[in-house]
């Protein structure tokens, strides 16, 4: 079956199709060999299709796996300031693995990882609406503050949605968010007066973290994939 080469080049989790098209407009993008000019060409799966001369494969069945992040990592290929990252941590054979979202540096817990960047980019747009719950432990005891967070608050000129917050009985704090704008616990709750001191992912939609020990990874069932992603655009 013949489809769009920008579709192609989406489908297989390289890039979005607008920017697969910015791609194929700066001449980046060859079939067999050739330059395409326009991204109104239709290619089949035994093209040959390079980006900068590097050949691009066709996106094989979508693979999901969990991942218990240990603290002091970074959720990142290689990291400038020389800092250990997920990958420094992962089997040799999870390695070509894409992340979904990032953890912080010292924020522990779970995250998902995939073979598939198309996935990876709707589980973490805003609109997928897929709650995340943390335990967060804090400095100070005030938390009649948290029902800013609670109600959804402005801080910089950046909006935050309203966070469920449950102060349990050890004083943590589980909290649900379903955004994921970068460092929102953290920012919000410093905004409420409550410093975040450790910070820990426990789920992901309908994925949980358990028991699953500190630096390993596990792969997810197909059907509950399919729950997760049921509700995705």
């Amino acid at each position: 079956m013949k489809i769009r080469i920008a579709k192609f080049i989406a489908d297989a989790g390289i890039a979005s199709r607008r920017k697969a098209e910015e791609l194929i407009a700066h001449g980046a993008v060859a079939i067999n060999g050739a330059v395409a000019t326009t991204p109104v060409l239709f290619v089949e799966d035994s093209d040959i299709i390079t980006i900068n001369g590097k050949k691009i494969e066709k996106r094989t069945d979508t693979k999901l796996y969990a991942f218990h992040k240990p603290i002091n990592t970074m959720t990142t290929t290689a990291d400038p300031r020389g800092r250990k990252t997920i990958y420094d941590i992962l089997p040799a054979e999870y390695k070509n693995l894409k992340y979904v979202g990032r953890l912080d540096y010292k924020t522990t817990g779970l995250l998902l990882m995939t073979n598939d960047g198309l996935l990876a980019r709707k589980l973490t747009q805003p609109a997928s609406n897929i709650p995340r719950t943390y335990i967060a432990d804090v400095n100070g005891n005030n938390m009649s503050k948290l029902d800013k967070a609670r109600s959804g608050v402005t801080i910089d000129g950046i909006k935050y949605r309203p966070m469920k917050i449950e102060v349990m009985p050890t004083k943590k704090l589980r909290i649900t968010v379903t955004e994921g704008k970068k460092n929102e616990i953290r920012i919000v709750l410093k905004h409420c007066g409550l410093p975040v001191k450790t910070l820990h992912r426990t789920s992901f939609g309908p994925i949980s973290l358990k028991n699953l020990p500190v630096g390993k990874i596990i792969q997810i069932e197909q059907k509950t994939i399919d729950e997760l992603t049921k509700n995705l655009l």
